[in-house]
């Protein structure tokens, strides 16, 4: 049976896989080229668009010095945009219209304003109304797709619960699940007449994150030969004063507070390996102290607007800006609210971890022992043997792990299995690890500190001062050649043997995903759709359900989506809310919401944040990997329970502060 349910994963695979390429090689990619042109008060822009087939959709792209944001039409300078279709040549009656007004501004953006159509020809009219004589350069280009937009929603949310239904039944690799994703993606987009280009996929990864992540992986790799983590693991251990759970509210603690100030992939990489060591000495399970620690993570880097990317997105924004939504009022109003879900999570932590057995259930002799199988054969798996001296050492390496499996089933048979209880001596226990884990390379760990002590510095200089030109992947591939330059590095091979390469292939896939699903304006709809929902509820009840709705559709679509573009697409959304008169709704409740519900929502799944998959995938290096499950049981109520209480605070707050006014 196992090996019939194999064929036929692997078989099902396949097709799958040759589908989509088949129906991605099949079409060209677009090869639209723009059109440059000019319009002014006096003179506009007119086409007439006949030459379709049977598109079921026009797409067009109109750059120029405006952002897009829908504005009054009594503004000073305005363009005005026209798109309308009439039944066919002899009759002018509409069938439909769409009317556009972009404000001016010096930087330059892209709308993309999409029309259903039949038959008949299609009119475009664009013309500048100005208040001192000149014109506006645009640049534009239309391109016709055989698919409505209702269908290309509906494909990309099958795509997502696939990927998803992979993962969670790790049918394959997470990476390889993000893989098929993203191919099944791009084979719709070819269908649909859009598809890309390899110069345009790879412009969708974010090499900012890729580079932080492989950086940040350097520096762990080769701090970790120091021995300052062992350090560091018997340090915690003994101001916990033996006690497991005082042990990890601590360490929890300090990642929530770390990670308000710096990236939370940054904090996870540093706090993964100090964990999966001081696990290691106690003889507790890594697995449950690390969802622990990666959940508290997630929600101390929603306090501050440099903590997670989202709120990053946010106090970017020049419109909020400019209505008092800066850096100290947005840290301000979050900070406090996200305190109120910390206090109330620990105590529900601790509730959930009641009947979960924190340590192992071997003795430490034996998990060390089954540690030390996992990383020898791994080792063996890794040599490539293309000489017979590699051949000759994988073959001693399998050998040495065939003697310890037989060294272990000595000692199984032995054991006569024993719940540990709490370490009752526990300063005699830390006399012994103290002679044991020391610091192993005190000027190599002078190095180190220095090194990622200036990297930290930068990134919080990079968040406040202005003259620096550094994003925080170039900060973290400096330190990283810094470092490697002082550590005097030989052996590169055995620290590139240490990143996490499959983890940063998931990432470049899941962008690739995302940025295609996007384009099947999967993350448009859920904005459209929630803003629609919030329009038909009373007015009187309206602010309070606004609130509601946004945070908990921004959470859930967090815990499924990447937050990042869900954010960029929700707030034009949320803000053509605040400036629709017949709405009436503020507009600094309804981006506390997103915020609050974006950055909360990464505890969902395991790849509702990044510093998730970071965490799982150092884990899985050290053989402590956690599946899909094992993190949704914790992860998903904590989310709950931490999207109630800060949906609590915001209803309070908006009466207190008096944002409905």
């Amino acid at each position: 049976m196992r090996c019939c349910l194999k064929f036929l994963k692997v078989s099902g695979l396949f097709i799958f896989v040759v589908v989509c390429s088949i129906l991605f090689g099949i079409y060209p990619d677009q090869g639209v080229s723009w059109q440059m042109l000019a319009v002014s008060p006096l003179e506009s822009f007119s086409m007439n668009l006949t030459d379709f087939h049977d598109s079921a959709l026009l797409k067009l792209d109109i750059g120029g010095p405006f952002v897009a944001d829908v504005v009054d039409q009594q503004s000073e300078d305005y363009i005005l945009v026209q798109i309308s279709q009439t039944e066919d040549a002899g009759s002018r009656r509409r069938r439909q219209q769409q009317v556009m007004v972009f404000r001016f501004s010096f930087s330059f953006s892209e709308i993309k304003p999409s029309l259903s159509f039949t038959r008949g020809t299609i009119f475009i009219n664009i013309q500048a109304f100005l208040q001192e004589p000149g014109s506006v350069p645009l640049s534009m280009k239309h391109q016709y797709l055989h698919t409505n937009i209702e269908a290309q929603v509906t494909i990309a949310s099958i795509i997502l619960l696939g990927v998803y239904v992979l993962i969670i039944l790790e049918i394959v690799h997470r990476t390889l699940a993000a893989m098929l994703g993203a191919l099944a993606a791009l084979a719709t987009l070819a269908i649909v007449g859009e598809r890309p280009s390899m110069v345009k996929v790879v412009e969708w990864i974010d090499y900012e994150t890729l580079a932080l992540l492989f950086g940040m992986m350097v520096l762990v790799a080769i701090f970790s030969e120091t021995g300052f983590f062992d350090y560091c693991a018997v340090k915690a251990y003994r101001f916990s004063r033996g006690k497991v759970w005082a042990m990890i509210t601590l360490l929890c603690l300090f990642a929530a507070i770390l990670s308000a100030f710096l990236d939370n992939v940054t904090t996870m990489l540093l706090f993964t390996p100090v964990t999966i060591r001081l696990c290691e000495v106690l003889n507790l399970d890594p697995r449950h102290v690390l969802i622990a620690e990666v959940i508290f993570t997630n929600i101390g880097g929603a306090a501050t607007a440099v903590g997670d990317p989202p709120n990053v997105i946010i106090v970017s924004k020049q419109e909020l800006r400019k209505k008092g939504l800066d850096f100290a009022a947005f840290t301000g109003h979050m900070f406090v609210g996200i305190c109120l879900v910390v206090l109330v999570s620990f105590p529900f932590l601790r509730l959930l971890y009641w009947n979960k057995k924190l340590y192992n259930k071997e003795p430490s002799e034996i998990v060390e022992l089954k540690h030390e199988i996992y990383v020898w054969r791994l080792t063996a798996q890794r040599i490539n043997p293309a000489s017979r001296e590699e051949t000759a050492v994988k073959c001693l390496l399998m050998q040495k792990v065939l003697t310890l499996e037989m060294l272990l089933r000595k000692k199984l048979r032995t054991f006569h299995r024993q719940i540990s209880q709490e370490d009752k001596n526990w300063e005699t226990n830390i006399q012994e690890l103290q002679k044991k884990h020391r610091i192993t390379d005190k000027i190599l760990l002078i190095k180190c500190l220095t090194v990622l002590g200036c990297v930290i510095l930068m990134f919080f200089l990079n968040s406040f001062v202005p003259g620096i030109y550094l994003d925080l992947g170039w900060i973290a591939m400096l330190g990283a050649i810094w470092l490697l330059v002082l550590a005097d590095i030989h052996d590169f091979e055995m620290i590139l043997n240490r990143v996490e390469w499959a983890t940063l292939l998931f990432f470049a896939a899941l962008f690739i995903l995302m940025e295609a699903l996007a384009h099947l304006h999967l993350i448009d709809y859920i904005g459209e759709q929630t803003a629609l929902l919030i329009k038909v509820v009373p007015e009187d009840q309206r602010l309070a359900v606004a609130i509601i709705l946004v945070l908990w559709v921004s959470a859930l679509a967090s815990s499924v989506i990447d937050n990042i573009p869900f954010t960029a697409t929700m707030i034009p959304v949320l803000l053509n809310l605040s400036k629709d008169p017949d709405v009436n709704l503020p507009m600094k409740p309804l981006i506390f919401s997103l915020a609050m519900g974006a950055c909360l929502g990464g505890n969902g799944t395991l790849i509702g944040a990044s510093a998730n998959v970071v965490c799982a995938g150092i884990a899985e290096q050290h053989g402590y990997g956690f599946s899909f499950m094992e993190f949704f049981r914790l992860g998903f109520p904590m989310m709950v329970v931490s999207c109630t209480i800060g949906m609590c605070y915001l209803l309070v707050a908006h009466v207190v502060v008096g944002w409905n006014s």
